[in-house]
Protein backbone atom coordinates (compact mmCIF):
# COMPACT_ATOMS: atom_id res chain seq x y z
CA UNK A 1 0.00 0.00 0.00
CA UNK A 2 1.75 3.13 -1.27
CA UNK A 3 2.27 5.93 1.81
CA UNK A 4 -0.13 8.38 0.40
CA UNK A 5 -3.16 6.23 0.33
CA UNK A 6 -2.13 5.07 4.23
CA UNK A 7 -2.67 8.13 5.42
CA UNK A 8 -5.57 9.20 3.64
CA UNK A 9 -7.14 5.46 5.61
CA UNK A 10 -6.11 6.81 8.99
CA UNK A 11 -8.68 8.82 10.72
CA UNK A 12 -7.54 12.51 10.88
CA UNK A 13 -8.59 15.50 12.79
CA UNK A 14 -8.30 19.29 11.20
CA UNK A 15 -9.00 22.04 13.41
CA UNK A 16 -7.58 24.97 10.93
CA UNK A 17 -9.83 25.07 7.15
CA UNK A 18 -11.24 28.01 6.06
CA UNK A 19 -15.12 27.05 4.89
CA UNK A 20 -14.52 29.93 2.14
CA UNK A 21 -11.07 28.57 1.10
CA UNK A 22 -12.29 25.18 0.43
CA UNK A 23 -14.80 24.94 -2.12
CA UNK A 24 -15.36 22.76 -5.25
CA UNK A 25 -14.44 24.76 -8.32
CA UNK A 26 -17.35 22.96 -10.10
CA UNK A 27 -19.52 24.41 -7.40
CA UNK A 28 -18.37 27.98 -7.78
CA UNK A 29 -19.22 27.57 -11.52
CA UNK A 30 -22.89 26.58 -10.67
CA UNK A 31 -23.20 28.76 -8.28
CA UNK A 32 -22.10 31.60 -10.07
CA UNK A 33 -24.84 30.92 -13.52
CA UNK A 34 -27.20 30.10 -10.30
CA UNK A 35 -26.79 33.70 -9.09
CA UNK A 36 -25.83 35.54 -11.96
CA UNK A 37 -22.26 35.89 -10.68
CA UNK A 38 -20.14 37.57 -14.33
CA UNK A 39 -16.46 37.58 -12.70
CA UNK A 40 -14.95 34.14 -12.64
CA UNK A 41 -12.32 34.21 -14.79
CA UNK A 42 -13.35 30.49 -16.33
CA UNK A 43 -16.36 28.21 -16.66
CA UNK A 44 -14.02 25.27 -16.71
CA UNK A 45 -13.93 23.71 -13.62
CA UNK A 46 -9.71 21.84 -14.19
CA UNK A 47 -8.73 26.10 -15.30
CA UNK A 48 -10.70 27.26 -12.09
CA UNK A 49 -8.68 24.78 -9.71
CA UNK A 50 -5.50 26.12 -11.19
CA UNK A 51 -6.38 29.96 -11.52
CA UNK A 52 -6.91 29.81 -7.26
CA UNK A 53 -3.80 28.05 -7.11
CA UNK A 54 -1.37 30.28 -9.33
CA UNK A 55 -3.28 33.39 -7.88
CA UNK A 56 -2.84 32.17 -4.13
CA UNK A 57 0.09 31.17 -4.61
CA UNK A 58 2.78 34.72 -4.97
CA UNK A 59 4.31 34.70 -1.46
CA UNK A 60 2.42 37.47 -0.05
CA UNK A 61 -0.68 37.10 2.10
CA UNK A 62 -2.73 40.26 0.48
CA UNK A 63 -2.51 38.57 -3.32
CA UNK A 64 -3.36 35.09 -1.95
CA UNK A 65 -6.60 36.45 0.13
CA UNK A 66 -8.10 38.23 -3.43
CA UNK A 67 -9.58 34.61 -4.74
CA UNK A 68 -12.38 35.12 -1.53
CA UNK A 69 -13.74 37.81 -3.47
CA UNK A 70 -14.72 35.29 -5.69
CA UNK A 71 -15.75 32.01 -3.39
CA UNK A 72 -17.63 34.85 -0.98
CA UNK A 73 -19.51 36.63 -3.94
CA UNK A 74 -21.41 33.19 -4.67
CA UNK A 75 -22.12 32.30 -1.07
CA UNK A 76 -24.91 34.77 -0.44
CA UNK A 77 -28.24 32.67 -0.14
CA UNK A 78 -28.87 30.20 2.60
CA UNK A 79 -28.94 27.44 0.05
CA UNK A 80 -25.65 27.98 -1.19
CA UNK A 81 -23.79 28.16 2.29
CA UNK A 82 -25.90 25.15 3.47
CA UNK A 83 -24.22 22.97 0.01
CA UNK A 84 -20.87 24.11 0.57
CA UNK A 85 -20.82 23.31 4.29
CA UNK A 86 -22.46 19.79 3.68
CA UNK A 87 -19.79 19.45 0.59
CA UNK A 88 -16.95 20.70 3.24
CA UNK A 89 -18.13 17.07 5.02
CA UNK A 90 -18.27 15.03 1.96
CA UNK A 91 -14.74 16.24 1.48
CA UNK A 92 -13.47 15.42 4.75
CA UNK A 93 -14.78 11.80 4.71
CA UNK A 94 -13.55 11.40 1.57
CA UNK A 95 -10.26 12.31 2.87
CA UNK A 96 -10.63 10.23 6.08
CA UNK A 97 -11.06 13.04 8.54
CA UNK A 98 -12.70 12.18 11.52
CA UNK A 99 -13.46 15.20 13.17
CA UNK A 100 -12.61 19.06 11.67
CA UNK A 101 -13.05 22.74 12.75
CA UNK A 102 -14.40 24.56 9.98
CA UNK A 103 -13.88 28.38 10.07
CA UNK A 104 -15.68 31.55 8.58
CA UNK A 105 -16.11 34.93 8.57
CA UNK A 106 -19.89 36.14 8.52
CA UNK A 107 -19.27 39.70 7.51
CA UNK A 108 -18.55 38.51 4.27
CA UNK A 109 -21.97 37.28 3.17
CA UNK A 110 -24.60 39.69 3.66
CA UNK A 111 -24.30 41.37 0.53
CA UNK A 112 -27.80 40.00 -0.81
CA UNK A 113 -29.57 40.84 2.20
CA UNK A 114 -29.14 37.79 4.48
CA UNK A 115 -28.63 38.54 8.41
CA UNK A 116 -25.83 36.88 10.60
CA UNK A 117 -28.72 34.46 11.94
CA UNK A 118 -29.58 33.36 8.26
CA UNK A 119 -26.08 32.55 7.45
CA UNK A 120 -24.77 30.97 10.50
CA UNK A 121 -27.86 28.71 11.13
CA UNK A 122 -27.55 27.72 7.29
CA UNK A 123 -24.25 26.69 7.73
CA UNK A 124 -24.75 24.50 10.87
CA UNK A 125 -27.29 22.28 8.80
CA UNK A 126 -25.04 21.64 6.14
CA UNK A 127 -22.66 20.60 8.59
CA UNK A 128 -25.49 18.40 10.45
CA UNK A 129 -26.56 17.18 7.16
CA UNK A 130 -23.12 16.10 6.23
CA UNK A 131 -22.39 14.76 9.87
CA UNK A 132 -25.58 12.72 9.80
CA UNK A 133 -24.70 10.95 6.44
CA UNK A 134 -21.25 10.64 6.66
CA UNK A 135 -20.32 10.28 10.49
CA UNK A 136 -17.89 13.25 10.44
CA UNK A 137 -17.63 15.30 13.26
CA UNK A 138 -17.49 19.41 13.11
CA UNK A 139 -17.09 21.98 15.44
CA UNK A 140 -17.75 25.86 13.41
CA UNK A 141 -15.81 29.15 14.63
CA UNK A 142 -16.80 32.11 13.49
CA UNK A 143 -13.84 34.68 12.50
CA UNK A 144 -13.84 38.39 13.31
CA UNK A 145 -12.01 40.51 10.53
CA UNK A 146 -9.11 42.36 12.26
CA UNK A 147 -9.63 45.60 9.86
CA UNK A 148 -13.29 45.64 10.81
CA UNK A 149 -14.82 47.17 14.04
CA UNK A 150 -17.32 44.67 14.36
CA UNK A 151 -15.38 41.86 16.21
CA UNK A 152 -17.26 42.32 19.19
CA UNK A 153 -20.77 41.81 17.49
CA UNK A 154 -18.96 38.25 15.73
CA UNK A 155 -17.95 37.38 19.54
CA UNK A 156 -21.55 37.41 20.39
CA UNK A 157 -23.08 35.91 17.70
CA UNK A 158 -20.32 33.17 18.40
CA UNK A 159 -21.55 32.59 21.65
CA UNK A 160 -25.09 32.88 21.03
CA UNK A 161 -24.42 29.49 19.05
CA UNK A 162 -22.32 27.59 21.01
CA UNK A 163 -25.10 24.90 21.97
CA UNK A 164 -25.88 24.67 18.40
CA UNK A 165 -22.37 23.61 17.10
CA UNK A 166 -20.04 27.03 17.40
CA UNK A 167 -17.14 26.22 19.28
CA UNK A 168 -15.09 29.27 18.90
CA UNK A 169 -14.16 32.77 17.97
CA UNK A 170 -11.20 33.79 15.58
CA UNK A 171 -9.40 37.20 14.46
CA UNK A 172 -8.42 36.72 11.06
CA UNK A 173 -7.00 38.90 7.83
CA UNK A 174 -4.35 40.94 6.93
CA UNK A 175 -1.70 40.82 10.22
CA UNK A 176 0.50 44.26 9.43
CA UNK A 177 -1.21 47.47 10.70
CA UNK A 178 -4.32 45.13 12.25
CA UNK A 179 -3.20 43.83 15.47
CA UNK A 180 -5.31 41.48 17.61
CA UNK A 181 -5.49 44.10 20.84
CA UNK A 182 -7.79 46.83 18.70
CA UNK A 183 -10.06 43.45 19.50
CA UNK A 184 -9.90 43.48 23.47
CA UNK A 185 -13.45 44.45 23.93
CA UNK A 186 -14.44 41.10 21.69
CA UNK A 187 -11.55 38.49 23.31
CA UNK A 188 -12.89 40.19 26.80
CA UNK A 189 -15.98 39.36 26.32
CA UNK A 190 -15.09 35.78 25.16
CA UNK A 191 -13.24 35.26 28.24
CA UNK A 192 -15.74 36.40 30.35
CA UNK A 193 -18.47 34.05 28.74
CA UNK A 194 -15.84 31.07 29.23
CA UNK A 195 -15.35 30.50 25.52
CA UNK A 196 -12.66 29.57 22.85
CA UNK A 197 -10.25 31.57 20.89
CA UNK A 198 -7.86 31.20 18.07
CA UNK A 199 -6.19 33.53 16.65
CA UNK A 200 -4.11 33.74 13.40
CA UNK A 201 -0.64 35.47 14.03
CA UNK A 202 2.96 35.07 13.61
CA UNK A 203 2.17 34.62 9.35
CA UNK A 204 2.81 37.50 8.29
CA UNK A 205 3.98 39.63 11.29
CA UNK A 206 6.51 38.46 13.57
CA UNK A 207 6.47 36.96 17.16
CA UNK A 208 4.92 40.19 18.78
CA UNK A 209 2.04 38.87 17.18
CA UNK A 210 1.95 35.76 18.90
CA UNK A 211 2.95 37.20 22.15
CA UNK A 212 -0.16 39.53 22.06
CA UNK A 213 -2.18 37.06 20.87
CA UNK A 214 -1.47 34.95 23.73
CA UNK A 215 -0.99 37.56 26.50
CA UNK A 216 -2.95 40.20 25.62
CA UNK A 217 -5.83 38.91 23.97
CA UNK A 218 -5.51 35.52 26.12
CA UNK A 219 -6.24 32.98 22.38
CA UNK A 220 -6.10 29.28 23.85
CA UNK A 221 -5.17 28.49 20.33
CA UNK A 222 -2.81 30.05 17.70
CA UNK A 223 -3.45 29.78 13.92
CA UNK A 224 -0.36 29.31 12.28
CA UNK A 225 2.57 30.80 14.31
CA UNK A 226 5.51 30.47 12.03
CA UNK A 227 7.34 33.23 12.92
CA UNK A 228 7.94 31.89 16.82
CA UNK A 229 10.95 30.76 15.25
CA UNK A 230 12.28 34.53 16.20
CA UNK A 231 12.18 33.34 19.87
CA UNK A 232 14.54 30.56 19.39
CA UNK A 233 17.81 29.96 19.65
CA UNK A 234 19.52 27.64 16.82
CA UNK A 235 23.19 25.86 16.57
CA UNK A 236 24.59 25.30 12.98
CA UNK A 237 22.50 22.17 12.18
CA UNK A 238 19.50 23.60 12.99
CA UNK A 239 18.65 22.14 16.26
CA UNK A 240 16.75 24.04 18.71
CA UNK A 241 19.36 25.20 21.83
CA UNK A 242 17.56 27.98 23.41
CA UNK A 243 13.68 29.04 23.98
CA UNK A 244 12.93 32.65 24.72
CA UNK A 245 10.50 33.21 27.40
CA UNK A 246 7.97 33.74 24.73
CA UNK A 247 8.32 30.30 23.24
CA UNK A 248 9.19 28.46 26.23
CA UNK A 249 5.77 29.65 27.46
CA UNK A 250 3.86 28.07 24.59
CA UNK A 251 5.83 25.29 25.29
CA UNK A 252 5.55 24.84 28.63
CA UNK A 253 1.38 26.12 28.54
CA UNK A 254 0.95 23.03 25.88
CA UNK A 255 -0.37 25.82 23.75
CA UNK A 256 -1.59 24.34 20.31
CA UNK A 257 -0.14 25.51 17.20
CA UNK A 258 -2.06 25.39 14.00
CA UNK A 259 0.60 24.67 11.73
CA UNK A 260 -0.44 24.68 7.88
CA UNK A 261 2.99 23.71 5.85
CA UNK A 262 1.63 24.57 2.00
CA UNK A 263 -0.06 27.31 2.63
CA UNK A 264 2.68 29.18 4.54
CA UNK A 265 4.57 29.08 1.46
CA UNK A 266 2.04 30.45 -0.44
CA UNK A 267 1.23 33.44 1.26
CA UNK A 268 5.44 34.28 1.82
CA UNK A 269 5.30 32.74 5.64
CA UNK A 270 8.41 30.94 4.92
CA UNK A 271 10.94 30.81 1.48
CA UNK A 272 10.83 27.26 0.99
CA UNK A 273 9.19 24.49 2.73
CA UNK A 274 12.25 22.78 3.47
CA UNK A 275 12.43 26.19 5.50
CA UNK A 276 9.25 25.48 7.63
CA UNK A 277 9.74 25.64 11.77
CA UNK A 278 7.62 22.60 11.76
CA UNK A 279 9.91 19.94 12.30
CA UNK A 280 11.88 21.33 14.95
CA UNK A 281 8.91 22.49 16.98
CA UNK A 282 7.50 18.74 16.61
CA UNK A 283 11.06 17.35 17.79
CA UNK A 284 11.20 19.93 20.50
CA UNK A 285 7.38 18.53 21.99
CA UNK A 286 6.06 21.99 20.98
CA UNK A 287 2.13 20.70 20.32
CA UNK A 288 1.53 20.92 16.78
CA UNK A 289 -0.36 19.38 14.05
CA UNK A 290 -1.23 19.83 10.54
CA UNK A 291 -3.70 21.59 9.04
CA UNK A 292 -4.84 22.87 5.52
CA UNK A 293 -5.83 26.04 5.90
CA UNK A 294 -7.78 27.12 2.18
CA UNK A 295 -7.95 23.64 0.41
CA UNK A 296 -8.42 25.33 -3.18
CA UNK A 297 -5.98 28.33 -2.72
CA UNK A 298 -3.37 25.86 -1.63
CA UNK A 299 -4.84 22.86 -4.08
CA UNK A 300 -4.32 20.53 -0.96
CA UNK A 301 -6.41 18.17 1.51
CA UNK A 302 -5.19 17.04 4.76
CA UNK A 303 -3.60 13.57 3.35
CA UNK A 304 -1.48 15.92 1.27
CA UNK A 305 -0.15 18.14 4.38
CA UNK A 306 0.85 14.86 6.03
CA UNK A 307 1.96 13.36 3.20
CA UNK A 308 4.43 16.20 2.37
CA UNK A 309 5.84 15.96 5.82
CA UNK A 310 6.55 12.58 5.56
CA UNK A 311 8.20 13.20 1.97
CA UNK A 312 10.32 16.50 2.98
CA UNK A 313 10.65 16.27 7.39
CA UNK A 314 10.99 12.25 7.54
CA UNK A 315 7.78 11.58 10.03
CA UNK A 316 6.32 8.37 10.04
CA UNK A 317 3.26 6.74 10.74
CA UNK A 318 3.96 6.60 14.89
CA UNK A 319 4.05 10.35 14.35
CA UNK A 320 1.13 11.11 12.35
CA UNK A 321 -1.09 9.02 15.11
CA UNK A 322 0.78 11.33 17.42
CA UNK A 323 -0.23 14.87 15.62
CA UNK A 324 -3.51 13.97 15.24
CA UNK A 325 -3.80 13.10 19.10
CA UNK A 326 -2.38 16.53 19.85
CA UNK A 327 -4.95 18.09 17.53
CA UNK A 328 -7.86 16.10 19.02
CA UNK A 329 -6.06 17.49 22.50
CA UNK A 330 -6.29 20.42 20.73
CA UNK A 331 -10.09 20.86 19.96
CA UNK A 332 -12.88 23.17 21.22
CA UNK A 333 -15.04 20.41 22.04
CA UNK A 334 -15.53 19.14 25.62
CA UNK A 335 -13.49 17.03 27.30
CA UNK A 336 -15.36 13.54 27.19
CA UNK A 337 -15.88 14.13 23.65
CA UNK A 338 -12.17 14.38 22.82
CA UNK A 339 -11.19 11.57 24.89
CA UNK A 340 -13.95 9.33 22.86
CA UNK A 341 -12.21 10.39 19.49
CA UNK A 342 -8.93 9.12 20.49
CA UNK A 343 -9.57 6.31 22.14
CA UNK A 344 -12.27 4.91 20.08
CA UNK A 345 -11.68 6.29 17.06
CA UNK A 346 -8.02 7.63 16.46
CA UNK A 347 -6.25 4.97 18.11
CA UNK A 348 -8.29 2.10 16.95
CA UNK A 349 -8.07 3.47 13.41
CA UNK A 350 -4.31 3.46 13.44
CA UNK A 351 -3.66 0.15 14.92
CA UNK A 352 -6.54 -1.25 12.20
CA UNK A 353 -3.99 -0.31 9.97
CA UNK A 354 -1.03 -1.43 10.85
CA UNK A 355 -2.71 -4.40 11.47
CA UNK A 356 -3.72 -4.02 7.57
CA UNK A 357 -0.20 -3.43 6.84
CA UNK A 358 1.57 -6.44 8.61
CA UNK A 359 -0.88 -8.79 7.15
CA UNK A 360 0.39 -7.57 3.54
CA UNK A 361 3.83 -8.55 4.44
CA UNK A 362 3.22 -11.50 5.68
Amino acid sequence: MKTEEVIRLVPKVLLHDHLDGGLRTKTIIELAKAHGYKKLPTDNPDELRKWFHRGANKGNLMEFLEGFEHTTSVLQTKEALERVAFEMIEDMFADGVCYVETRFAPVFHCKEGLHYDDIVQSVLLGLEKGKKKYGVGYGLILCGMRNMKNTLEIAELSVNYRKHGVVGFDLAGEEGGFPPKKHLDAFNFIKRENFNITIHAGEAFGKESVWQALQICGCHRIGHATRLHEDMVFDNSGNIIALGDLAQFILDKRIPLEICLLSNLHTGAVSSLKNHPFPYLYKHKFRVFLNTDDRLMSDTTLTNEYFTATKLFGINLDDIERLNINAMKSSFIPYDERLNYIYNVIKPGFQKIRESLLSLKE
